[in-house]
């Protein structure tokens, strides 16, 4: 027995779902992982990194199809027609640049269904917290990343769980860069995630999320022990 809070983790197979996960584990009895194939171009991949990802971890994992998500006018994360923004390293920290290159890859109310379904498994599980994988960088421009609408979706989750069912976020304050950090020092499977939009054998290296992977990379000082895992 512990008096441990039991999580249920949601897991994209990215770097932030992917630290945010072993974070969680320390503080946490985590009893499974969920990840979601909503119809976007990497959910081979993405669920391929989120199962390597929970077998490391020793945790059950199971996938939940989402497919009304590909009835939607949802952008090109789901619509393989639709051109993915290809944004350079200096329009990341563009306002107005990295606002377009949001809008282009937005699905409507994702984060909201994913911790609506995932708190229903995790009441069902038992489990008082759902952990989920945001970061600051990316709340300036997708504000269901921010610590508000955590704030907001556990006020929900109040009236909506009988267990209180609870949302934490324990890489929400950092960085990518941090984020990097913090599994480098831990020498986390980071080789295991994938931070890419696309889903193909290699990651593409020019989307927003290859871009803001690499360059965190570069900033922690961690390409060497990146690549020295990627060799293993």
């Amino acid at each position: 027995m512990t008096d441990r809070p039991r999580a249920l983790v949601l897991l994209s197979g990215g770097l932030d779902s992917t630290v945010a996960a072993y974070l969680a584990a320390d503080e946490c009895e985590v009893l499974g992982a969920l990840a979601f194939d909503y119809g976007q171009r990497a959910r081979r991949r993405e669920l391929g990194a989120s199962y390597a990802i929970a077998a490391d971890l020793r945790i059950a994992h199971r996938t939940v199809e989402l497919p009304f998500f590909r009835l939607l006018s949802a952008g090109a994360l789901t619509e393989p027609a639709s051109e993915l923004p290809r944004p350079s390293a200096g329009d990341l920290d563009d306002p107005e640049a990295a606002r377009a290159s949001a809008a282009a890859v937005w699905v409507p109310n994702r984060n909201g269904v994913f911790i609506a379904v995932g708190a229903a498994w995790a009441e069902s599980a038992g489990a008082d917290v759902l952990v989920v994988g945001f970061n600051a960088e990316e709340a300036r421009t997708f504000p269901d990343n921010g610590e508000d609408f955590v704030a907001r979706q556990n006020e929900a989750l109040a009236y909506s769980t009988a267990r209180g069912v609870r949302v934490s976020a324990p890489t929400q304050r950092m960085s990518k860069v941090e984020i990097v950090r913090v599994a480098m020092e831990r020498d986390l499977p980071l080789e295991r995630a994938w931070s890419c939009y696309e889903g193909d054998d290699k990651p593409c290296g020019t989307c927003e999320s290859c871009r803001r992977f690499d360059r965190a990379l570069d900033a922690a000082g961690a390409r060497s022990w990146y690549e020295a895992r990627r060799n293993r």
